[in-house]
């Protein structure tokens, strides 16, 4: 796979809506050619000490970012037609479908794939977390949680095996 757009969300609560930021990563021909990264004003706004815990964004950091209408402006024309990569498929795209509903916006159907799944399918590791694929793919994955930095390791593991 040589064209896709590899996502990443993180969320405030455990209300999947609730994305307080996001991480692309533009692959064309197999190469990177554009990164976007955002914090996002969640819906609901609140934080849990778990989430704070897992990617260390609180309300200060985000209670005077963007809202997600706002930011998906800028990230629709970045991704027009090309497939959305996640680690963790149904997160990411219960994120994007939660929250699109959330503010009543049409869900244009995009096309997600897994980089979780492929590497259970190919990979014989002890683990299929996200750092762990990552490494066996080639991408030193430091800021673990960080949207972009998730979207980056995603998009080394498709270009490996995708």
């Amino acid at each position: 796979m040589q064209d896709f757009v590899a996502i990443d969300f993180e969320t405030a609560n455990g209300c999947r809506s609730s994305v307080c930021s996001v991480g692309i990563v533009v692959v064309r021909n197999g190469e990177i050619v554009d990164k976007f990264y955002s914090l996002i004003k969640p819906v609901p706004n609140f934080y849990t000490v778990w989430t704070t815990n897992v990617h260390g964004l609180t309300r200060k950091d985000t209670d005077n970012s963007p809202l997600f209408p706002e930011v998906w402006a800028q990230i629709a024309p970045m991704i027009d037609g090309l497939p959305l990569v996640a680690h963790n498929r149904p997160f990411d795209e219960g994120c994007l479908k939660a929250v699109f509903s959330k503010y009543g916006m049409d869900y244009p159907g995009y096309q997600f794939l897994c980089t979780l799944a492929a590497s259970r399918r190919c990979l014989r590791l002890p683990n299929h977390q996200l750092h762990t694929v990552a490494a066996v793919c080639g991408y030193d994955l430091r800021d673990h949680h960080h949207a972009l930095a998730d979207a980056e390791a995603a998009a080394a593991i498709a270009l490996k095996i995708l």
